[in-house]
This record gives C-alpha cells, sequence and structure tokens, in this order.
C-alpha cells in the first residue's frame, strides 16, 4: 500500500525529470540552435507555421520544463507539453517507427505521457501548487 509521503515523492521524481528534459530540450532549440536555426529545422520537418511553431515550442519546452522543476501550474503546462508532443507525434515522427534512433516516437510518446500524467495528478505536496491550490480551484490536485 502506498503512502501519500509515497506517492508526492514519486511525483516529485517524475516532475524533476521530465522538467529537467523538457527544458534542456527548449534551452538548445533556444541557445544551442536559435531562433533561425530551429525555425529552419521546423519548415525541414514539414511543421505548420514553422515561424510560430519554433517559437511557441522553444518557450513552451523551456517555461513547461521551468514549471515543472518548480511545481508551479502543473496541470496547465503539463497539459501544454502534452499537447506539444502530440504534434510532434503526427508532424514528425509518426512514420518513423517506434525507435529513437531512426527518427521514431518513442521519446516523444513517453514525454506526452509523463507529461498528461503530471497534468492529471498535480504537482504533489512538495511543489508551488500546494500553496496555489485554495486559491486556484484547477490546481485542486496539489497537495
Amino acid at each position: 500500500m502506498k503512502t501519500p509521503l509515497v506517492r508526492d515523492i514519486g511525483i516529485l521524481i517524475a516532475r524533476l525529470a521530465l522538467g529537467v528534459v523538457f527544458l534542456a530540450h527548449g534551452l538548445q532549440k533556444f541557445d544551442s540552435w536559435g531562433y533561425e536555426g530551429t525555425k529552419a529545422g521546423f519548415e525541414g520537418m514539414g511543421a505548420p507555421a514553422p515561424a510560430i511553431s519554433a517559437f511557441v515550442a522553444t518557450w513552451v519546452e523551456i517555461l513547461g520544463g521551468l514549471a515543472l522543476i518548480l511545481g508551479v501550474l502543473v496541470p496547465v503546462f503539463g497539459f501544454l507539453l502534452f499537447l506539444l508532443m502530440v504534434g510532434a507525434f503526427f508532424i514528425v515522427h509518426v512514420g518513423n517507427g517506434i525507435y529513437v534512433a531512426d527518427g521514431g516516437f518513442e521519446l516523444v510518446v513517453a514525454l506526452g505521457a509523463g507529461a498528461l500524467l503530471l497534468a492529471v495528478v498535480g504537482s504533489g505536496a512538495f511543489g508551488i501548487d500546494r500553496f496555489l491550490a485554495p486559491k486556484v480551484p484547477l490546481l485542486a490536485g496539489a497537495r
């Protein structure tokens, strides 16, 4: 039988792990590739409105990664990150099979599923949402 503490530690570990990965991917787009490089990459992958898509993906990953790490607005950013991964799945990865080495969808499915799970369960006891929840009904899942 799991205790609330074990549940909250599990949520914390998941938030931190997913948050770091999303943040790293966003910072890679922002810092390593730059806006022009990211936009060009999105054009090459056939993303719709690549200028807008590159901007949105970069900032949702950066802000969403930070939000997961801090445990703030986790239902909102978890859902936005999930939607971002759904887009990546259908626009880029679905036709390449499962394996990431082949450009497949395994990473975006894992990240998307994790983000969706966090959107549903909230930040747990070890996040800022815990203190915001009494004031913001959407965050009621935070303990």
